[in-house]
């Protein structure tokens, strides 16, 4: 089977003006090497993924070698628990922290270490939650700016959640009820308590501290950033920065809190966890994708995607009227990315429009952006296809000039 890398080699060197051959293009040469088309078959498009690592959008291309580790663990029988606690161990000493297990997604994590703090790993408590949790405290503080669809990963272990703003509603917030404090590490700027404040607001009552970092790699100090500030439990999404089977994830943080967390995990079978199996395969193929990302030459990755970027913005502003903005988003999905606008008086098309355009034509390119831009980074991009974005949103956008 011919590898990945030889693939990549061939995709760098394809000109800008080139033709492009649609889906057997955009499709990686491991895939090309199966004897059937299973996602043409089934009718499923796929896409070269402009946008970066959405859960939508299947977040990113694990590792070759992620890959080989997945195919070993398949073929051969171990136990579960033995398997989390050498791979755990293997984790915690690559970042740094005192414990670390495999979960099924960031989102998972979150509930584990809910009901870690929640049950301290007490048997008949895990049984009870999330219906009732007579003997537990039932309360978590959160900052109002904090508050996304993903703290339903909270409430899951039937808690209440407590709104609060400023330090001084925070500490008036805390209660013997308090059970938790939890923090979203994308909302950081937003809110009116910082991270380290909100550690040491935690530390100076005894209330344990949760850090929502999911899409916070790179950079890859974010993985033991945290934890060495003091936030008792972190933890991360395995699938999208760091390349790891898409459904894992990593809970980090101190000994007893994921000791606990494990309690509710599977093979536990009645706990809250028991649906957010992470299997065999998965547990080896994010430790092999963290040995490789803390493996790579990171700045050398950052160079590429901004020379993918440039690529792009060079072609769209060779169109009358695009204007372009170079950024990189200060925390989640922090990569360099490009925003792109226009002038409507000379471009006849909303930013939807061309995002649909995008999206229908061949190969397939999944962007982002609202209703102002169609925004656009490369880092999930097998090298290659940013010619291929970047020669088509030209046309596109070249198509709607006004005459």
């Amino acid at each position: 089977m011919a590898r990945r890398r030889d693939l990549l080699k061939g995709l760098v060197t394809l000109p800008l003006a080139g033709g492009i051959a649609g889906h057997a293009l955009a499709m990686p040469e491991q895939a090309r090497d199966f004897e059937r088309d299973y996602f043409k078959e089934l009718g499923v498009r796929t896409f070269i993924n402009a946008a970066g690592t959405y859960t939508a959008l299947t977040a990113s291309l694990p590792h070759p070698e992620v890959i080989k580790a997945i195919n070993y663990a398949a073929l051969q029988f171990v136990k579960l628990e033995e398997l989390q606690d050498r791979v755990g161990e293997r984790i915690a000493e690559l970042l740094k922290c005192e414990a670390a297990m495999v979960t099924s997604g960031a989102a998972s994590a979150i509930t584990l270490g809910t009901a870690a703090v929640l049950t301290g790993g007490d048997p008949q408590k895990v049984e009870r939650i999330p219906n009732d949790l007579t003997g537990m405290k039932s309360e978590v503080i959160i900052q109002k700016s904090h508050r996304v669809g993903y703290d339903h990963a909270i409430r899951n272990c039937g808690i209440k959640l407590i709104e609060v703003e400023t330090k001084g509603e925070m500490e008036a917030a805390i209660n013997a009820q308090t059970a938790m404090m939890w923090f979203y590490n994308n909302n950081n700027p937003v809110g009116k308590i910082r991270d380290e404040e909100f550690v040491a607001i935690g530390r100076r009552y005894g209330v344990p501290t949760f850090n929502d970092c999911a899409a916070d790699v790179p950079p890859v100090e974010n993985l033991w950033k945290y934890t060495k500030m003091g936030f008792d439990l972190v933890c991360f999404s395995g699938g999208k920065g760091l390349r790891g089977p898409q459904s894992a994830g990593l809970l980090l943080g101190k000994k007893d809190l994921i000791s606990a967390a494990r309690k509710n995990a599977p093979p536990n079978g009645n706990s809250i966890g028991r649906g957010m199996k992470v299997n065999k395969e998965e547990v080896l193929g994010m430790l092999v994708a963290l040995e490789i990302y803390l493996a790579k030459d990171h700045q050398q990755d950052w160079a590429l995607w901004e020379k993918q970027v440039k690529l792009i913005n060079d072609a769209a502003v060779s169109v009358p009227g695009v204007k372009t903005e170079m950024h990189v988003p200060e925390i989640a999905n922090h990569v360099p990315s490009i925003r792109i606008r226009w002038d409507a008086g000379k471009i006849q098309a909303t930013p939807d429009e061309v995002r649909n355009q995008l999206r229908n034509g061949h190969p397939s390119i999944e962007t982002v952006g609202g209703a102002e831009s169609v925004d656009m980074t490369t880092w999930m991009m097998i090298p290659g296809e940013e010619r291929i974005v970047a020669k088509r949103l030209k046309e596109v956008l070249s198509a709607a000039v006004k005459k």
